[in-house]
């Protein structure tokens, strides 16, 4: 159960009995501080469940074309998942992963440009893994042949990036 940070406890109800008469037995933080997981239990029926609040700030993404739309986190899992495919990354290095690009997209407004999704991307999985680093970057700059390919591996060895140049898009 998901509910928004500050609703009312006679908003939430029983899952398995319906009522309302309802006591909070836990609470910690969660998700690395952005929710707030309780623990309840109905005091009509007994059974305990779990809820969390997480605050709703909306990030918008600005796509290359000049539209917006909302940041969708599955989304961005999806391409790293993608990209590190069949490569030795744990799922819980794809968590932090994922937690870690969305940190940084938060603080840097509300409203962040795809281009800056696929910078910080490229940036840590140069770092995780050069496999996933190059199939991201054949998609995320649109390679169209194996020079593209070959400037960016030459951009890996060079242990400061001096050689990075970003794609003209």
């Amino acid at each position: 159960m998901i509910l928004p940070i500050g609703s009312s406890l006679r908003e939430v109800h029983c899952p398995f009995c319906g009522s309302g008469d309802i006591r909070v037995v836990d609470s910690r933080p969660a998700e690395h501080g952005r929710a707030i997981r309780r623990r309840r239990e109905c005091e009509s029926c007994g059974d305990r469940f779990t809820t969390y609040e997480r605050i709703e700030s909306l990030l918008i993404v600005r796509k290359r074309s000049g539209r917006a739309e909302p940041f969708r986190t599955d989304k961005l899992r999806r391409g790293l998942e993608s990209a590190l495919a069949d490569r030795p990354v744990g799922t819980g290095t794809l968590d932090d992963l994922v937690d870690t690009i969305e940190s940084e997209l938060r603080a840097i407004g509300t409203v962040v440009s795809s281009d800056e999704i696929g910078k910080q991307v490229l940036e840590r999985l140069r770092d995780l893994d050069e496999v996933a680093y190059l199939r991201f970057a054949s998609v995320y700059k649109e390679f169209t042949g194996a020079q593209d390919f070959e400037r960016e591996m030459a951009a890996l060895e060079d242990p400061e990036g001096l050689g990075h140049q970003e794609s003209e898009a």
